[in-house]
């Protein structure tokens, strides 16, 4: 039984990671049915803006974090800007395959900057340990959690309370609509792009703390992950991110734990193989018929 809450406790500050990722996919699809593939890009690139402030610039951890969203959001911003607002009448196939496009150019770009190989994270906060039993929980997996919950909440009181989180949910209604009713589209699109971005790049220096290890094609497996993760709770709805975010980490961790590390990955994606058949709409979603 201690077994399993500590695996729970590792889950969650995983999950935590995958679902601040996996908001951006969800906010950037819920408005204009964007799978942005670059997403997990830009959350490789917090990492490194993270590892810069930290490792050259002697910063602390609050500081990293709050230059490596802002900077993410401006990336996020000029991405949406370059590559995806010409397409914005395109097919969706056309504006997916954009979208990998941009992720490569994100990856390579990266290893053409800094080289390939893998870096090691410096640690900004201590190694303190609480035990209770043969429970554990480190200072960094509290930080990571903490962090988390404090960027979600944030993001709850921008969609609910604030007028552009107001014209967000209109656009992602119907962006006819809004437009009729004097809501400017475009800059409802650029500002999801940016909040989304920004968490992201907020998820990349939390994930450098949590494995102490980041390299230019990091934001493959945990982008996909989390895109799994926005699936599995129902793309397209914020608490179906979290929902699925934090599922996705507690079922790796569980995986870990009882079964073999080898295979987690393998059980992850089956997942999304089995609700794309059983529930596509994900587990919080509804039903809804396709506009033609």
């Amino acid at each position: 039984m201690e077994n399993f809450i500590q695996q729970l406790i590792n889950g969650l500050s995983l999950g935590s990671i995958y679902a601040l990722i996996a908001l951006g996919y969800t906010m950037v699809y819920g408005i204009i049915k964007l799978i942005n593939f670059a997403h997990g890009e830009i959350y490789m690139v917090g990492a490194f803006i993270g590892y810069t402030t930290i490792n050259v610039f002697h910063l602390g951890l609050i500081p990293s974090l709050i230059i490596s969203m802002l900077l993410c959001a401006a990336l996020g911003a000029l991405i949406e800007r370059i590559a995806y607002k010409p397409l914005r009448n395109a097919t969706r196939v056309a504006a997916l395959i954009t979208a990998i496009g941009v992720s490569f150019l994100l990856q390579n770009g990266m290893i053409y900057l800094v080289g390939p190989q893998v870096r090691a994270f410096p640690q900004v906060i201590t190694k303190k340990v609480y035990s209770l039993g043969s429970i554990q929980v480190n200072q960094t997996q509290i930080t990571i959690f903490a962090t988390t919950v404090i960027l979600m909440l944030a993001l709850q009181f921008i969609v609910k309370k604030t007028k552009m989180g107001k014209a967000m949910r209109a656009v992602s209604t119907d962006a006819d609509a809004a437009r009729l009713m004097g809501i400017n589209v475009d800059n409802v699109i650029s500002f999801t792009f940016i909040l989304g971005s920004a968490l992201a790049g907020a998820a990349g220096v939390l994930v450098g703390m949590y494995y102490n290890s980041i390299d230019p094609m990091m934001g493959v497996a945990p982008g996909l992950k989390a895109f799994i993760a926005a699936v599995l709770g129902g793309i397209g709805i914020i608490p179906g991110a979290l929902f699925g975010g934090f599922t996705i980490g507690i079922v790796e961790t569980l995986i870990s734990g009882y079964g073999s590390s080898l295979v987690k990955d393998a059980i992850v994606y089956l997942i999304l193989i089995v609700i794309l058949i059983v529930k596509p709409t994900g587990l919080l979603g509804k039903n809804t018929k396709e506009k033609v």
